[in-house]
């Protein structure tokens, strides 16, 4: 089974009360499994646009990703965020085929 991420793109306004959305996704992105892979590292745009933070997080199922962000957990959180933040965040299917090397 694939993998889900979310992969989300954010600028915050006010970090101190981002800082209290951050502690209170724990509890749902813990209970579905969820691991960050990149947590608002350096970065470099080379094309398009960007934002100042960027997040991917991975789930063991797309299922499991879809069904975090639709939690009661997950959406009393995002109430917090939402006032000091804009973003964009995507949901999306990990891939399994084959890669570049196996051609």
């Amino acid at each position: 089974m694939a993998k889900g991420y979310w992969i989300a793109r954010i600028d915050v306004s006010d970090l101190d009360t981002y800082r209290k959305y951050v502690a209170a996704n724990a509890k749902p992105l813990a209970a579905y499994g969820a691991r960050f892979l990149v947590r608002a590292g350096t970065f470099e745009t080379l094309e398009g646009d960007s934002r100042s933070r960027n997040v991917v997080i991975e789930f063991p199922s797309y299922q499991a990703a879809l069904d975090c962000y639709r939690s009661q957990d997950y959406q009393d959180a995002i109430k917090l965020r939402a006032p000091v933040s804009s973003g964009d965040l995507v949901i999306i299917e990990g891939y399994d085929g084959p890669q570049p090397a196996d051609r």
